[in-house]
């Protein structure tokens, strides 16, 4: 293993409302280079992170054919190793965006694309690396981390309460 992990990413555009490939791949790679800078993860040299931007229809599909949730999500990872193993090979796996959801949550929260994104991909590639959010104690560990990361990259802690907005004067 080298010094200096990196994640390679490939990137496939299913839905023309992502754009353009070279739009997303600096982010993605800035994304995956904050996670794979992680001391508590293993990343193993060559790794490879497949990353498909895709809509709300296709990942419906997905969600329901392997999730068993017959509804659109706004991001699903399918780890490349077995449950079992206790590190992930050098091809991780893939990370499915949906724009739709991922658009509307955007709005939704007050959020940057970009910063969603950025969010959706960190939450993603943990979950290559195993990471989960089953249980209580799985999801604070895990949204720790991604709070971490994502502060590392300039971006504001998407799990922190907001105020709510005053009230509107006629």
């Amino acid at each position: 293993m080298s010094d200096v992990s990196v994640i390679a990413v490939d990137i496939a555009i299913e839905a023309v409302a992502w754009g353009e490939e070279g739009r997303w791949r600096p982010l993605a790679e800035k994304v995956a280079a904050a996670v794979a800078a992680r001391d508590e993860l293993i990343v193993p040299e060559g790794a490879e992170l497949s990353l498909v931007l895709t809509d709300d229809a296709r990942i419906r599909v997905l969600n329901r054919d392997w999730r068993g949730f017959d509804k659109p999500t706004n991001v699903l990872s399918f780890p490349a190793a077995d449950a079992d193993a206790e590190d992930p090979g050098p091809l991780l796996g893939d990370v499915i965006v949906a724009h739709e959801t991922m658009a509307r949550e955007a709005e939704e929260e007050g959020r940057s694309l970009d910063d969603h994104v950025a969010h959706l991909l960190v939450h993603g590639l943990l979950h290559l690396f195993g990471f989960d959010h089953e249980d209580e104690a799985e999801a604070e560990e895990m949204e720790a981390l991604e709070t971490e990361i994502l502060a590392r990259l300039g971006i504001a802690d998407p799990y922190a309460e907001t105020e709510p907005a005053p009230p509107r004067q006629a």
